[in-house]
């Protein structure tokens, strides 16, 4: 799934790299050496590096996590990622510098409290759905709040997309699905309503508190979960084997994920952020077969391809729409 704080990303609004470059060209198809070395060096290696390094270790840490879950549960790993990653934040951003009241409380505990369900949901979805798959069900979430707030005939083409790859997934009549688990399906789609839910969330309190909502919303969000993965490992969560893997689990899946997405923020154009973004289904697929040896037949894998499609293709239409004269 996605980092902790992805859907109260900033918007960022600067112009392609390249594309001032493409305009000056003008109809000259093949570009000249020294238009290919100006290309080159405009491409935001670095960013799209780091961005995909995200994907990489928020995959490679949640693929992890769920090794955890036999001594501690999905609720004691969740546990695990919200309070160490607090602690981070918390440490890095020290919101207690800033003077709080109690009107704030209901705007950050929505943020937090959405958060910490969308996590909990999520983790106990992959408890028996592949993790490619259940990233990808879970993706509708943020799919269907774009696609709503389009007014463009054409974006349709996503929504029907998106469509045929949940249908290729849940559980119909007729269906051939019957080795997904309905109840795993079921916690993926709900964690995609949360997501959906801790964007609009999200972007209230991103506006209202900057970065501060980030660190005070995981601290709503571990306080929620925390009973849960009490009532869940017991003791186990205390167990220094365990926590020191809890760690690990934190770090991969929200600090590295985190630095490494602010990073590439500020470096790329938000629609180019957010089709990147939408490869996070194919990266969690990959991860879980070399980390968990989880194996996806062709109408799975053609039904997450319809997902990422839908999701890179609403991506870019957003990006167009915001920015029509590019087009």
């Amino acid at each position: 799934m996605m980092p902790a704080d992805a859907p109260s990303r900033p918007r960022f609004t600067q112009p392609t790299p390249g594309f001032h470059l493409f305009e000056s060209v003008g109809a000259n198809l093949v570009p000249t050496s020294s238009h290919r070395k100006t290309l080159a060096l405009s491409f935001p290696l670095l960013p799209v590096t780091a961005l995909l390094g995200s994907l990489v270790s928020l995959c490679v840490g949640t693929s992890f996590a769920k090794s955890l879950f036999p001594a501690v549960g999905a609720e004691g790993t969740t546990t695990y990622r919200l309070v160490f990653a607090t602690l981070m934040l918390m440490a890095f951003w020290r919101p207690w510098r800033r003077h709080w009241h109690w009107a704030d409380a209901l705007p950050l505990g929505l943020y937090g409290v959405t958060l910490g369900v969308m996590n909990l949901l999520f983790y106990n979805a992959i408890k028996t759905v592949p993790f490619g798959l259940a990233i990808a069900i879970e993706f509708t979430g943020p799919l269907a709040v774009a696609l709503w707030t389009s007014q463009k005939p054409a974006d349709w083409l996503w929504v029907v997309l998106a469509i045929a790859g949940l249908g290729l997934i849940l559980p119909l009549p007729g269906g051939n699905t019957a080795a997904l688990d309905p109840v795993g399906i079921g916690f993926a789609l709900a964690a995609g309503v949360c997501w959906a839910l801790y964007i609009v969330f999200g972007q209230r309190v991103a506006k209202r508190y900057g970065p501060l909502a980030t660190p005070m919303g995981m601290l709503a969000a571990a306080l929620v979960v925390t009973p849960f993965g009490i009532v869940q490992a017991g003791p186990a969560l205390l167990d220094t084997q365990w926590l020191a893997s809890g760690l690990a689990v934190a770090l991969l899946s929200s600090a590295i994920p985190y630095t490494l997405e602010m990073y590439a923020l500020n470096h790329l154009p938000k629609n180019t952020f957010s089709i990147l973004l939408s490869l996070e289904p194919a990266v969690g697929a990959v991860a879980g077969w070399l980390v968990l040896g989880e194996h996806l037949n062709s109408m799975q894998v053609l039904a997450m391809a319809c997902i990422v499609t839908a999701s890179m293709g609403s991506a870019w239409s957003a990006g167009r729409n915001a920015n029509p004269a590019a087009s």
